[in-house]
């Protein structure tokens, strides 16, 4: 895929753009939303940008993606690029914003490291943007294809049909399709994007797992409002939008379903570990496995602060109770009368948790939560590439791979 003089000019300068790549993200955003301030109100999230978060994302997949082309050049890391086109799609980009973001990007590249960026060094960088570009545009394009939609047109009102409270801070909302018509088929462990224009006239865009099977005519999603502090940013703007200004009636800007972390061995041993609001996903494979008469080992964690805290902890238990061969176990941070027996105290712990041989795992929830997991999960045998994961929000864990 990288020409081999490109492979030894980026092998030669990964080091230094490495190094400057936070640089590099800092100021390619500050350019971006300089010219098209459009972008940041109404496409890219207020919060992760305000946090670094998304700078942090864009830099990781960078380096990661560069750094593989120069160990494989003949290859291509498709697991990364799917994620980012799933999100992507989610979102309605589209292949003429590819030429937006080269143009800030090096423009950014350029003031960062100055002289040190020769027409050589250019043009070894450019072919790896391209090559990461052009991969996610026909991916993407793809995606838009498979849900029968013209690309970037991703979006349909649905109204709320009713909303639930799970816990103080946990809604669910139930949504049918405004216009009468059918519910888009999707995989269970997929998510749709949500948009809400704000008080100041921002349409701002979130991702929201379904937590519904793929069956049912009613797409639900589960919203755990953000409080800033306890997340290290700013409040959720969405997610406290949703909570106190929609109710049964209202309509939402919806995209079709999106997302990578799908079962993918329906058949055989299944681990769902969930932390928090990661058992949305959880649920939705959950309910499936149940409909379609699953007769494999299901091992059903979760790990939460509480029991009060624990959303749609009944569906969790009662969606496992109608599978023939399936355990649950949670976990709690903190003893407390509202737990049942066999449930745990402080952090999930694998290590009497049998896992039946041909496991694929599932895991959802903080980064911290997902990498102790997948170590336990490594140490018990189950291979590297029988474990998947889904983050909410910008992508850390590849940014820190």
């Amino acid at each position: 895929m990288l020409s081999e003089k490109s492979t030894e000019t980026v092998r030669a300068t990964l080091p230094a753009v490495g190094a400057a790549i936070g640089d590099i993200t800092e100021l390619f955003y500050a350019k971006l939303f300089a010219a098209h301030p459009e972008l940041l109100r109404d496409l890219f999230n207020r919060g992760n940008q305000n946090a670094g978060l998304q700078k942090q994302a864009l830099a990781g997949s960078i380096a990661a993606f560069a750094t593989h082309l120069v160990a494989r050049p003949d290859a291509r890391p498709d697991v990364m690029l799917h994620r980012i086109a799933h999100k992507h799609a989610s979102l309605g980009v589209t292949r003429e914003q590819y030429p937006v973001v080269h143009r800030h990007l090096f423009a950014a590249i350029a003031e960062v490291l100055g002289e040190a960026v020769t027409p050589e060094v250019a043009e070894a960088w450019d072919e790896v943007y391209w090559l990461m570009a052009n991969a996610l545009i026909a991916i993407e394009e793809r995606l838009y294809a498979e849900q029968q939609v013209l690309a970037g047109d991703v979006w349909r009102t649905w109204t709320v049909a009713g909303r639930v409270e799970e816990t103080a801070d946990c809604t669910t909302f139930h949504l049918t399709p405004a216009d009468g018509g059918p519910a888009p088929s999707f995989k269970p462990g997929q998510y749709v994007s949500v948009q809400v224009e704000l008080p100041d006239g921002a349409r701002q865009i979130r991702q929201y797992s379904l937590s519904s099977a793929p069956g049912s005519p009613v797409r639900s999603i589960t919203v755990k409002r953000v409080h800033g502090p306890a997340a290290e940013g700013p409040d959720g703007e969405v997610s406290n939008h949703l909570h106190a200004r929609v109710a049964p009636g209202d309509t939402l800007r919806v995209s079709a379903p999106y997302g990578d972390l799908v079962l993918r061995d329906p058949a055989g041993p299944v681990l769902l570990a969930s932390a928090g609001i990661g058992c949305t996903p959880m649920l939705s494979m959950l309910e499936h496995l149940a409909d379609t008469g699953h007769t494999a080992p299901v091992t059903v964690l979760h790990a939460d602060r509480s029991p009060a805290d624990h959303a749609l902890r009944d569906d969790h238990r009662a969606l496992a109770r109608k599978l023939p061969d399936a355990s649950a176990r949670f976990w709690y941070e903190a003893a407390s009368e509202d737990a049942e027996p066999g449930d745990g105290e402080g952090l999930l712990e694998l290590s009497d948790v049998p896992v039946a041989p041909g496991t694929t795992a599932y895991l959802c929830g903080p980064l911290p939560f997902m990498r102790a997991v997948r170590a336990q999960l490594l140490a018990k045998g189950v291979p590297a590439s029988d474990i998947h994961y889904e983050v909410f929000g910008p992508d850390l864990w590849l940014a820190s791979a």
